[in-house]
């Protein structure tokens, strides 16, 4: 009864803790935009970004961790909060070309103890730092050069998105408001509906996980529209120290984990989303992924992609959309002595874009699963949209590693135990997401959900138990 009424006070004291946060970033920003110079050509403004989120969780990973070695708590609560302030600058020249450059950062903090038992924690780092200069030639072709860190998005964000991360020592594991590469060179060139992108990238990493990884590549996309396009980006890791798991002969026996193996690998993406059946059913898209990696340094080779099927009802209240999507990645197989382990690199992992379920997301990277979604939403009002979500979970490989191997078990042989990577049957989880989101006023968003995941019997042979990972949220964000 004690360690109740002492979660419930706080809880109480998040809540209040979250409630003043909110109260001081509103008020203190009943400005118009923040632009604080514009004259000759030159416009100085500001950007200020802040936010808030209370995050509860209930039996964590199916319990998984919750043994007495590890001294986890499966229930906590905690609160993140994070600022992010900036200044973009801009300088038009009369020869239809302009300067660019902005400078932002990003504070965020933990209070309590988070889903990876971080607790009481953040930083203050650099988000962005660069400059880029842009022009035209012969008013047909646009000529853009940047060089510093910056946000870059290739695709759909199926491996080239979220250039750096937050959560553990950095604090806001859940927000992760960071997003900037810490190096980029890039290199566009756009022309009528055609574009193309060179680049260079070493992401910002966690201190505590740097492996020294470096990309480069090059995107080419043709842009019809907002929701029909065609691109295809190649991409090559020249540096890393990441390392990569390899399943045992027959998945008898824990897998070997290599350091570098990530160096040198090639990977080719194809991505399109087309209307396929024209005016008869012209609210019926089709969304298409499609990946494939190869490292001959390693003997590997493997495949990743998705398909969306989506269907607008405009028409009808509430304004619903219906979606179907099929994600698959391949993993490790045990039987063969070469390397099948799709490589996720930096995919965007919110729940609307690569994340594989909804509290499954937070244990199983896009490596050797493939998962099946539901997503069905609605828009009472022009601000207010409720969407809910569902995704089957399995995985691809059987006693292959999952995760860099969490789902490990211990089997015994003469009362000797031997560990085994992987899980012996594929069905891993069944989450449940239903989310909230609500538009304030112009600069302010209000964000809610619920969730929760079912064990499948591939993880239920792993804890012995049955319990289900339950968890939700709340929070406001500020953005100027």
């Amino acid at each position: 009864m004690k360690n109740s009424l002492g979660r419930y006070k706080h809880i109480s004291n998040l809540v209040c803790s979250f409630i003043l946060f909110i109260t001081i970033s509103t008020t203190s920003q009943e400005k118009s935009d923040l632009l604080f110079y514009s004259k000759n050509g030159i416009t100085i403004e500001g950007q200020l970004q802040a936010g808030a989120n209370v995050v509860g969780e209930t039996n964590l990973f199916w319990n998984l961790a919750d043994v007495p070695e590890l001294d986890f708590d499966s229930d906590t609560e905690w609160l993140e909060l994070y600022v992010k302030p900036g200044l973009n600058f801009y300088h038009n020249f009369k020869s239809n070309s302009r300067i660019y450059a902005k400078i932002s950062g990003v504070g965020s903090y933990t209070w309590g103890v988070d889903a990876f038992d971080a607790k009481n924690t953040g930083r203050i780092t650099l988000e962005d730092a660069y400059i880029g200069y842009r022009f035209r030639i012969k008013d047909s072709v646009l000529v853009e050069l940047s060089i510093g860190s910056q946000p870059l998005k290739l695709g759909t964000g199926m491996l080239i998105s979220n250039g750096a991360s937050s959560g553990f020592e950095r604090g806001a594991l859940k927000f992760g408001p960071r997003k900037a590469w810490q190096k980029t060179i890039l290199g566009k060139v756009s022309k009528n509906k055609f574009n193309s992108t060179f680049f260079y990238l070493a992401p910002n990493e966690l201190p505590s996980n740097d492996t020294d990884n470096e990309l480069a590549g090059l995107d080419i996309n043709y842009l019809i529209s907002k929701e029909r396009y065609l691109g295809l980006s190649y991409i090559r890791v020249i540096n890393s120290n990441a390392p990569y798991p390899q399943a045992a002969p027959n998945g008898e026996g824990p897998p070997t984990i290599t350091e570098g193996d990530r160096k040198n690998l090639n990977a080719l993406n194809l991505y399109s989303k087309i209307n396929l059946f024209g005016k008869s059913l012209h609210k019926l898209s089709l969304g298409m992924d499609v990946a494939y990696q190869f490292n001959p340094t390693i003997d590997l080779s493997s495949l990743g992609g998705r398909l969306q099927l989506v269907y607008l009802f405009p028409k009808v209240s509430w304004k619903p959309t219906l979606m179907y999507s099929y994600q698959f990645f391949s993993g490790d197989n045990p039987d063969t002595n070469n390397q099948e382990r799709f490589d996720p690199l930096y995919f965007e992992g919110s729940p609307s874009s690569w994340s594989t379920g909804s509290k499954s997301s937070m244990v199983f990277i896009n490596s050797n699963v493939q998962s099946q979604g539901l997503t069905f939403q609605v828009r009472p009002s022009s601000n207010d949209i409720i969407t809910l979500r569902y995704a089957h979970i399995a995985a691809q490989q059987l006693r292959s590693p999952i995760q860099f191997g969490q789902a490990a078990r211990v089997e015994f042989s003469n009362e000797i135990p031997t560990v085994i990577a992987g899980v012996t049957n594929s069905h891993l989880a069944d989450d449940v997401f239903i989310e909230y989101n609500k538009i304030i006023g112009k600069h302010l968003f209000f964000n809610a959900g619920f969730s929760i995941s079912f064990p499948g019997k591939g993880i239920r042979n792993i804890t012995n138990s049955t319990s289900n990972w339950t968890g939700g949220f709340l929070n406001f964000v500020v953005n100027y």
